[in-house]
């Protein structure tokens, strides 16, 4: 893995995924579609690694949008039990390895006893610096912007003071970079509601590859897509 990073004309910072794909991958093998979900969250662990090694230091995860409550009410107990338990099982040892797991979104809507894991979780790795796991739980970015806004007119902030710097402190995401790179899997090109102000400047990578097939060769093909192309911001190239 140090030999494919120093091959990498530079890292991102901060990577982003939109993890898609986990009901397909269940169905091409002819399984619930909850087991495409466990097999996605068990994927996670990996990925996560492989960012450690490369010397990334935010991954931001889309676990659940505001917009996935729409789905079958079984699906989502589903889903809820399964981030409860996974919380319960690999936090000791993300917390061990250094691990500052940070949440961007809501928790209305949220049981109580999963509720309380999160912010077991936050609190517990909150000086860890090895790498930040921001988990995108509960989260849409319409509506993280509106609730910036109305947190903004709430404390009084005259409007000639509120610019982009003042803003983005009232997001989930205050305090972290904005992300370089943000990933798709299960070959979708769509925003789908996700870091919308954050992304103003990010690189965008799609594959065709479902989440749960997702691991340390994708990664390393979308870090070279990454280090292949020109930032320039708005800004014409140097000449």
């Amino acid at each position: 893995m140090a030999d494919e990073a120093s091959t990498l004309a530079r890292i991102p910072r901060h990577v982003a995924i939109i993890m898609d794909g986990n009901g397909r991958w269940a169905r091409a093998r002819g399984l619930p579609r909850a087991a495409g979900h466990k097999a996605g969250t068990q994927n996670i662990r990996p990925v996560l690694e492989a960012c450690v090694e490369y010397g990334i230091e935010v991954l931001t995860i889309y676990a659940f949008s505001t917009e996935n409550w729409g789905r079958p009410n079984q699906e989502v107990r589903g889903l809820m039990r399964l981030l409860e338990q996974t919380i319960t099982e690999q936090l000791p040892e993300l917390h061990a390895k250094g691990v500052q797991i940070r949440h961007s979104g809501s928790l209305e809507r949220v049981s109580r006893s999963l509720k309380n894991k999160i912010q077991e979780a936050l609190e517990l790795t909150k000086a860890n610096q090895r790498i930040i796991l921001n988990v995108a739980f509960n989260y849409g970015g319409r509506a993280e912007i509106l609730q910036a806004v109305r947190r903004i007119i709430a404390d009084g902030i005259p409007a000639e003071e509120v610019d982009e710097e003042l803003f983005t402190r009232y997001l989930y995401t205050a305090g972290l970079p904005d992300p370089d790179l943000i990933i798709r899997t299960a070959g979708e090109m769509r925003l789908s509601n996700f870091l919308i102000w954050q992304s103003a400047y990010a690189e965008y990578y799609s594959t065709p590859t479902y989440w749960p097939d997702f691991d340390r060769a994708e990664l390393y093909r979308a870090l070279q897509a990454y280090a292949a192309r020109e930032r320039r911001f708005g800004r014409l190239e140097n000449r």
